[in-house]
């Protein structure tokens, strides 16, 4: 029973130490201080950076790449958030429209477009980072920075158009 004991605390050290630090705290706080969007971009990646120095082997790749892919997570979830408000108001303003007789063009069909054209460019654009490691472990972390920074900036878009910025 005791090397039972002993060997279950052993297999579970490595795993407890590789437990991911992340918390959106850091990112939060600079957004909310960054006054224009140009600013606001500056806090990307600074939670996965910050896990990356709290977790231990968050600057190995298999830690880096968890902490990448939590503030990816972050970000998506405030894109997914933008865009849920963004398309409402959309339709609203469409319906507007066309009660008044307008012909101009409808805004909810441009953003749902532009939303998927984004998507494609995003995923392109992530896997010719990833080709130019040429297999190497480094394209794990390449990928998902690529993936956090674009997601990072599509929400930071969206909330801008959300709030009228």
């Amino acid at each position: 029973m005791r090397m039972a004991l002993l060997a279950a605390v052993l297999l579970a050290g490595p795993a407890a130490a590789q437990e991911v630090r992340f918390s959106p705290a850091a990112t939060d706080a600079c957004v909310a201080q960054a006054a224009a969007p140009e600013a606001k971009r500056g806090c990307l990646g600074l939670a996965a950076q910050q896990c990356m120095g709290a977790t231990s082997g968050g600057s190995t790749t298999i830690g880096m790449m968890d902490c990448l892919d939590q503030e990816r997570d972050y970000w998506d979830a405030r894109l997914n958030a933008a865009y849920k408000v963004l398309r409402a108001k959309a339709k609203a303003s469409d319906a507007d429209l066309a009660e008044w007789g307008s012909s101009a063009p409808r805004t909810e069909p441009a953003l749902k477009q532009m939303q998927r054209a984004w998507i494609a460019y995003r995923d392109t654009t992530c896997e010719f980072e990833r080709a130019q490691w040429g297999g190497g472990s480094g394209g794990g972390p390449a990928v998902l920075s690529c993936l956090m920074r674009l997601t990072g900036e599509q929400a930071l878009y969206l909330e801008s158009a959300w709030l009228g910025e």
